[in-house]
C-alpha cells in the first residue's frame, strides 16, 4: 500500500511540475543564442537556470511542454538546475519578448486563483463548439496527463482550450473541452527539393537501415548524404538521392525483363480460354492422397469423463457414453472438406475416371509428416490436397516436388511465403497481398475521398501494413498528385483499455463534407466488430463507405443488420450461385449421402471444386496442365481458380477474388464492372 501511495505521489508531482501558475513566483526565462545543427534541423541549446520550469522555458521558446519532452524525453520526469536542453527553432511564429512571456505566466497565474465558482460560471458560459473539441465529463482518478494521452493530445492543448480553469479544482462531472485531433493528411511525407534528392519524412518504427532498404540504396550511401545522423528521430528529414533510387529502379525492371523472358521460354505459349473449358467423356486412372486432420484416434474414443457432480464437496467422475452421431469438433471443418472431395470423385467417376483415394490423418504434430514421407506411401500419387498447416505443407511440397506430384493447399494460409523454389506447390485461397491489390485498385474509383486506415499495429512491426498503404498511394497517385491525396491512419486501441470513447476517436478522423473510405486493415474479428459497431453509429452523421478484407465476410458475433445499413463492400474467395444447375445438384447430392446441407461458409464447396479442377485437367490435358494451369477453365460451384507464379522456380497462387456488396434490401450480391449482378441469394 505504501508503494502505491508513494508512485501516486511521483505521478502527482510530474504532473504539476508540467503545469502552469504552479509556482507562487515566476522567474524570467532567457533565451539562449546558442544555436546547433542536429539532423538538418536547427536547435536552440538551453541551460536550466534555478526557478526555471518546463512550461516556463517552452513558453520563451515559443513552443509548448509537450514539444519540449519530445525532444528531451528526460524532461518527462522534471527538470533539473543546470540541466542542458535542446529546444527547435521556430521560424513560423513570432517571438515574444521574455517580459511578454512572463505578463502571460503572470495572466494565468491570475486566472488559476479565480474562486471555483467564478470557474464553474465561466465553464457554463462558455458556448460549445463541437466540430472542434470534445466535451469529456470528469470522472475519479482523471487528470491532464491522462487525458491527454487517450485523446492523443498534448496537454498544454487542453489547458489552452479552458482558458481561466483550473481543471485540479473540478469536481467529478464537470465539463472540459478537449481539442479535436487534427490529421495529417499528406500521403508519405515525400518532397523533392532538389532535382537531385528526395526530402523523406521520418516515421515512428524506422530506423536508418530500413529507409535505406526503402529505397533500393545502402545504409552507407544513406548516411554519406546524411552526416551526423545515427539514430533518426520520428519527423526528421533525410535526403534520400533520387539518381541512386532510379538506378535502382531501372535495374530491378531489367531483372524482371529477363526472368519474364525465361519463363515464357520454359512454359508454353498458351491462351486462358475465353469462356469455361467443357469437361466431357475423361479416361485414366488417377491416385490422390488427402492428408487432413481428421483426429482419427479422438473420433475414436466414444466415452468421456464427467466429473461436473459435486457431492460432499468432492467432484464424483462418471462414464458418459457418446452418441453415435457424435464428431470430435476441431475435426467437423475438414470432415465437410472431404465430404466435398468424395462427390467431386464419383462426378469424375461418373465421366469414366478410375480413381483411389487414400486419407491420411495429419494434424499439427511434423514427425506425422516425416514419417508419411520415409513410409513410401505418397510415392506414387497423382494429386496430393493438403496439409492444412504450413510447416507440414512446405515438407511434403518439397518431398512432392522431387517426384512431380501437385501438392495443393487447401484453405487460407497467413502469407504466400510457401510458394518460394516449390514449382508443384498450388494454393487455393489468395493471399492477403492479393486482396490488398485488389482494394487498392478499387478505392482507387474514390481518389478524392476521405480515406482512413484502420490497423491495430501498436508496435508498428507489420510489414504488411506499410506495403498496404504503399499499394494505396501508388494507386490514388496514379489519379491525382501526391498532396491531393486524404489518407489518415488510424490505430485501433480495444475499447477495454480506452473505454466507450473510442468512438470519439474514431470519429476525429471523419469528414462531413466527403465521403469516408473506411479500410480496416485487420483480420481479427474483435477489431473487425468494434469498428464496424462504431462507425454503424457515426454514419448516420458521416457518410461511409467500407471496403475489406475476405475475413470480414466471416465474422460471428456481429448483427447482419450493420453489414446490410453500411453497404459494406468486401473482396471473398468464393461465390456461390444457388440458381446455378450443378450448385443445386451438389445440395442434393450432398442431402441424399449425408443428410444435411452445406452451410455457404463449409469447406465442402472447396473440397469439390479442388479435385474436380485438377483431375479433370489432368486427364484432359496430362502434365503439361500442371506448369500450365491456365489452359483449364472448367465451370465450378464456388471458385474460378486464376493461378500464375510470382518468378520463375516458385509455385502457382490463386488470383481470382469476388467483389460483394451487402445491399439496403437486405441481400448479398456480386459486383462485376462497378455494376451489382444479382446472381441469387448468396
Amino acid at each position: 500500500m505504501q508503494i502505491r501511495k508513494l508512485k501516486i505521489l511521483i505521478s502527482f508531482i510530474l504532473i504539476i511540475s508540467l503545469l502552469p501558475g504552479i509556482a507562487s513566483s515566476q522567474v524570467v526565462v532567457e533565451k539562449s543564442k546558442d544555436k546547433v545543427v542536429i539532423s538538418g534541423k536547427t536547435y536552440y541549446i538551453h541551460n536550466v537556470k534555478k526557478g526555471e520550469t518546463a512550461y516556463s522555458i517552452s513558453k520563451a521558446y515559443g513552443l509548448n511542454v509537450d514539444e519540449l519532452v519530445k525532444e528531451n524525453p528526460s524532461a518527462s520526469k522534471g527538470i533539473k538546475e543546470g540541466q542542458s536542453l535542446r529546444l527547435p527553432v521556430v521560424t513560423l511564429v513570432k517571438e515574444t519578448s521574455p517580459a511578454q512571456d512572463d505578463s502571460k505566466v503572470n495572466e494565468k497565474l491570475q486566472a488559476v486563483e479565480k474562486p471555483q465558482s467564478v470557474v464553474r460560471k465561466s465553464m457554463a458560459d462558455r458556448q460549445k463548439d463541437e466540430t472542434k473539441f470534445i466535451y469529456h465529463k470528469l470522472s475519479t482518478g482523471d487528470t491532464v496527463f491522462s487525458l491527454a494521452r487517450k485523446y492523443g493530445v498534448s496537454e498544454d492543448e487542453i489547458l489552452q482550450s479552458n482558458p481561466g480553469v483550473d481543471i485540479n479544482k473540478l469536481s467529478v462531472g464537470s465539463e472540459i473541452a478537449i481539442p479535436r485531433r487534427q490529421f495529417t493528411t499528406t500521403p508519405q511525407n515525400l518532397e523533392v527539393s532538389e532535382k537531385e534528392y528526395i526530402n523523406y519524412k521520418v516515421s515512428k518504427g524506422e530506423s536508418i537501415t530500413s529507409i535505406a532498404e526503402k529505397f533500393g540504396i545502402t545504409v552507407k550511401e544513406l548516411r554519406k548524404e546524411n552526416r551526423g545522423v545515427i539514430f533518426p528521430r520520428v519527423d526528421d528529414y533525410l535526403r534520400i538521392p533520387v539518381a541512386k533510387v532510379a538506378e535502382e529502379t531501372k535495374k530491378e525492371e531489367v531483372k524482371k525483363d529477363t526472368l519474364i523472358a525465361s519463363i515464357a521460354e520454359a512454359r508454353e505459349k498458351i491462351a486462358k480460354p475465353a469462356g469455361f473449358t467443357s469437361v466431357g467423356s475423361l479416361t485414366g486412372k488417377y491416385n490422390i492422397a488427402l492428408l487432413l486432420p481428421l483426429y482419427f484416434e479422438e473420433n475414436a474414443k466414444r466415452s468421456e469423463t464427467d466429473s461436473s457432480q459435486i457431492v460432499k464437496g468432492k467432484p464424483v467422475k462418471r462414464i458418459i457414453q457418446r452418441p453415435d452421431q457424435w464428431i470430435y469438433p476441431e475435426s467437423m471443418t475438414f470432415l465437410e472438406l472431404y465430404q466435398g472431395i468424395l462427390i467431386a470423385a464419383d462426378t469424375l467417376r461418373a465421366k469414366g475416371l478410375d480413381i483411389n483415394i487414400s486419407v491420411f490423418d495429419m494434424t499439427w504434430d511434423t514427425t506425422q509428416a516425416v514419417a508419411l514421407i520415409n513410409s513410401g506411401k505418397l510415392d506414387n500419387m497423382d494429386l496430393i490436397i493438403g496439409p492444412v498447416y504450413s510447416h507440414n505443407l512446405a515438407l511434403i511440397a518439397d518431398y512432392a516436388g522431387s517426384k512431380e506430384i501437385p501438392v495443393v493447399s487447401p484453405v487460407p494460409l497467413k502469407s504466400n511465403n510457401a510458394l518460394a523454389n516449390r514449382p508443384y506447390l498450388f494454393m487455393a485461397f489468395p493471399s492477403l497481398d492479393i486482396a490488398q491489390e485488389y482494394i487498392a485498385k478499387r478505392v482507387g474509383e474514390y481518389y478524392d475521398g476521405n480515406f482512413v486506415l484502420i490497423h491495430s499495429d501498436t508496435a508498428g512491426v507489420d510489414k504488411s501494413i506499410g506495403e498496404y498503404k504503399n499499394k494505396i498511394f501508388k494507386e490514388l497517385s496514379s489519379k491525382i498528385s501526391y498532396d491531393d491525396i486524404k489518407l489518415k491512419e488510424f490505430i485501433f486501441y480495444n475499447r477495454s483499455a480506452i473505454g466507450n470513447d473510442s468512438i470519439n476517436r474514431l470519429e476525429h478522423a471523419l469528414n462531413e463534407k466527403s465521403e469516408n473510405i473506411i479500410l480496416i486493415a485487420s483480420e481479427e474479428s474483435s477489431v473487425l466488430s468494434e469498428t464496424i459497431m462504431d462507425l454503424h453509429t457515426l454514419s448516420k452523421k458521416y457518410p461511409i463507405k467500407i471496403v475489406g478484407y475476405p475475413a470480414m465476410r466471416n465474422i460471428d458475433n456481429l448483427e447482419p443488420k450493420y453489414y446490410f445499413d453500411l453497404g459494406i463492400e468486401l473482396y471473398s474467395p468464393y461465390w456461390i450461385d444457388y440458381g446455378k444447375e450443378d450448385v443445386k445438384k451438389f445440395i442434393r447430392t450432398f442431402r441424399a449421402k449425408f443428410l444435411t446441407e452445406p452451410s455457404e461458409s463449409s469447406f465442402a464447396w472447396q473440397g469439390y471444386d479442388i479435385t474436380y479442377y485438377f483431375l479433370s485437367g489432368l486427364a484432359k490435358f496430362g502434365k503439361r496442365f500442371i506448369s500450365n494451369p491456365e489452359i483449364h477453365n472448367p465451370a465450378l460451384l464456388e471458385s474460378e481458380y486464376d493461378f500464375s507464379r510470382s518468378t520463375d522456380g516458385s509455385g502457382f497462387e490463386n488470383h481470382k477474388l469476388f467483389l460483394i456488396k451487402y445491399t439496403s434490401d437486405m441481400d448479398v450480391k456480386m459486383q462485376k464492372d462497378n455494376k451489382v449482378m444479382d446472381t441469387g441469394n448468396n
